[in-house]
């Protein structure tokens, strides 16, 4: 869900039998708006309250626990329960998702066996077991290498404490080629990997889980586009393309370096090149789309096609500066475009400021 959070999206994907990966209270009311409930949701979060657990237990979603401590939280003992592991240094991560050893998320290998043994000992009666510690990955040896890491940990937790997981979930993390000259991830070279594996362990020990995975950026982030305009130029100590969106309706640039690919409609891609930053209006200097990427000239009026954004585009858009966000459209197979998000206007953003006034004495 935090890839793309629009019911309309949602409910499509449901058709197709997906599930949803949730980590709020909003992001399950997502999930229930398009019809999810059980085992079509699992709720995977940090830091997590009691009433946030009391919510994903009203839709009977699984509940995947990132740390011991919190079996004390929840509200009652599932039937079922997932812990979420994190191998440490016995993993590699990468540049988005970092060191595992370095990353706030999961079970500690230490810890891993003690945490099924204590739910065991509270209640619980089927387990899970998950990991993520990938984004945007183009190697399939890798995710195919978290399904083994995953399955050694089910034989052990069945040899030591007599537990059977129903299901293992690699987590996100399949990549998508965000420059042209990336190679798309080999989806039939990880399967045939990942099959390997399992009826090798199938063969080994009687029994095979279910496989889940979260793939949200591989599903939805080459089929969204951010549309804007060329609104400025400035000449300094380098050249700008000022455009009318900004950072805050796309924050991967600006946050990691994230490279989008922008083409610019009517222009030929590699002619009459010149090197500019792409930048939005935000007081931040790194409110900026590309930074001196050889682009086609610009005029004011022509529209900037910022591409695959549709993972993480909308989601992580905020309001600094008082910038609202743009509407989302949906091109139909029919070939019709569709509102499915309405522009925030200024009463959204004032929304918050109308309430009954609070004042305490301390």
């Amino acid at each position: 869900v935090k890839a793309l959070p629009n019911p309309a999206i949602l409910a499509l994907l449901k058709q197709k039998g997906c599930g949803f990966d949730c980590s709020s209270p909003a992001e399950l009311m997502l999930a229930k708006q398009v019809g999810a409930a059980g085992e079509q949701i699992m709720f995977t979060s940090n830091n997590t309250t009691r009433e946030q657990f009391a919510a994903a237990m009203e839709l009977d979603a699984i509940v995947n626990l990132d740390d011991i401590s919190l079996l004390e939280k929840l509200p009652q003992i599932p039937e079922r329960i997932c812990f979420r592991y994190n191998p440490g240094p016995a993993r590699d991560g990468n540049s988005i998702i970092g060191k595992p050893e370095e990353a706030k998320y999961g079970v500690s290998r230490k810890q891993i066996h003690t945490a099924y043994q204590k739910a065991r000992d509270m209640g619980v009666k089927r387990f899970g077991l998950h990991s993520m510690m990938a984004s945007n990955e183009l190697n399939p040896a890798y995710m195919s290498d978290t399904v083994a890491m995953l399955l050694d940990l089910v034989a052990s937790l069945r040899e030591r404490l007599g537990i059977q997981c129903e299901f293992i979930n690699m987590g996100g993390g399949l990549g998508i080629p965000y420059r042209p000259c990336d190679p798309p991830f080999n989806l039939d070279a990880m399967a045939a990997q990942i099959i390997q594996t399992m009826e090798s362990f199938e063969a080994r020990n009687g029994f095979i889980p279910k496989l889940f995975m979260e793939s949200g950026r591989y599903v939805t982030g080459p089929h969204g586009v951010l549309v804007t305009r060329v609104i400025n130029h400035k000449h300094i100590y380098r050249d700008y393309v000022g455009v009318d969106a900004s950072m805050s309706a796309l924050m991967r640039p600006g946050m990691y370096g994230a490279y989008h690919h922008i083409h610019i409609h009517g222009k030929h891609p590699e002619q009459d090149l010149k090197k500019v930053d792409v930048t939005g209006s935000l007081c931040e200097n790194n409110d900026k789309f590309a930074v001196e990427r050889l682009l086609p000239r610009t005029s004011e009026g022509d529209i900037l096609v910022i591409h695959d954004t549709g993972a993480h585009g909308h989601a992580m858009g905020f309001n600094y500066n008082g910038q609202l966000r743009p509407q989302e459209l949906l091109l139909t197979t029919q070939g019709q475009v569709r509102r499915i998000r309405r522009a925030e206007t200024m009463e959204d953003y004032f929304a918050t400021l109308a309430f009954h006034p609070l004042t305490l004495d301390i």
